[in-house]
């Protein structure tokens, strides 16, 4: 694995591991290597200091990236922000992204999310990607159906 500090072309400083410089040069080539505070894909390698080990030692083995941090929990229905704690503008950024990408190329079934689940499932309705609601104890059952779901916070619209 190897770590990278990278910059976008808005300016914004972050890093990222990769695992090997050929992968980081395929991946910002094709466009997947995005900026987490903007979104954008024009990004470039920083400057950093090489691991130069001292004399004598063979250099130690590079430790992995840490795992990624466990997601925040969800408050529940009703709580106030401020028990929530405020929230990275990057991370609203991202929540708002993924709702519109969401939005753009998954059909929205509202109440019905976990019957039309179980069609697909079961087969008696197309498989496709479906955004609605769903309580917990629905959820629950579904994921102890086989059926897999993902639950995440349904932010404003970046656009108003």
């Amino acid at each position: 694995m190897i770590h990278y500090d990278l910059r976008c072309g808005a300016g914004h400083e972050f890093d990222g591991w990769f695992k090997d410089s050929a992968a980081y040069e395929k991946q910002a080539k094709a466009g997947f290597v995005e900026c987490p505070v903007c979104g954008g894909t024009e990004v470039s390698k920083r400057l950093m200091a090489p691991a130069i080990p001292k004399k004598g030692r063979s250099r130690v083995k590079e430790a992995p990236p840490p795992a990624p941090p466990a997601p925040a929990p969800v408050p529940p229905p009703g709580a106030t922000q401020a028990a929530a704690g405020p929230v990275p503008a990057q991370v609203i950024a991202l929540l708002q992204r993924m709702r519109s990408e969401i939005e753009k190329n998954c059909d929205y079934v509202g109440r019905d999310f976990a019957e039309e689940a179980r069609k697909m499932h079961r087969g008696e309705s197309d498989k496709r990607g479906i955004y609605g609601e769903a309580s917990d104890s629905d959820a629950a059952a579904l994921q102890e159906e086989g059926i897999e779901v993902a639950r995440l916070p349904w932010v404003p619209r970046a656009d108003g």
